[in-house]
């Protein structure tokens, strides 16, 4: 019999991931689980998390589920070694929140799960989504992105330079065009 959890609550599933080693993330993309159906969660365009209508308000239950999140396709979904449930995304599963510039180095993008990536290194990449007006995304793993927010935006429009390619910027010795193709 499956027990009833409540997901705001949230106190077996911290208990029962206190031992996971926190150092990297999870191989999700390496379990090959039953798809389980449905769930009635969704990431709203605002990056909060809601399950059942009600908000998800502890920050370190949407982390957990962050680090369990794959991209198949259009659909998202929440992966374990032992099931595979979907769940809905208004736009994208990430927002950026904040931004740092180090010098050598390039453009680092954290979001609100704390997600912490350097575009141009490991598959990061910054660039226009298709939407009219389009809008600046940072891929963050895997397949997942992240819609930067309106105050990051105007900081990273700070860097913007002009070369051949067009406007963009600079990261990680990469050049990150923001020219519509």
């Amino acid at each position: 019999m499956v027990k009833d959890i409540d997901i705001n609550d949230g106190t077996e599933i911290i208990a029962g991931v206190k031992g996971i080693d926190r150092s990297g993330l999870p191989p999700v993309h390496l379990w090959d689980p039953p798809f389980c159906g449905d769930i009635d969660m969704v990431i709203k365009s605002d990056g909060s998390w809601w399950h059942e209508g009600r908000q998800i308000k502890r920050s370190s239950m949407v982390r957990m589920f962050s680090l369990l999140l794959r991209k198949e396709g259009d659909r998202h979904f929440l992966v374990t070694p032992v099931e595979k449930v979907g769940i809905g995304v208004e736009q994208y599963p990430f927002l950026v929140s904040d931004m740092e510039v180090v010098e050598g180095d390039g453009i680092y993008f954290t979001t609100t799960t704390d997600d912490k990536v350097l575009a141009g290194k490991e598959g990061c990449r910054i660039f226009l989504d298709d939407n009219i007006p389009p809008r600046p995304v940072v891929s963050i793993r895997m397949g997942l992105c992240a819609l930067i927010c309106r105050s990051v935006y105007y900081r990273l429009m700070e860097l913007v330079v002009q070369e051949r390619a067009g406007f963009g910027v600079w990261s990680n010795g990469e050049f990150f065009s923001f020219e519509e193709t």
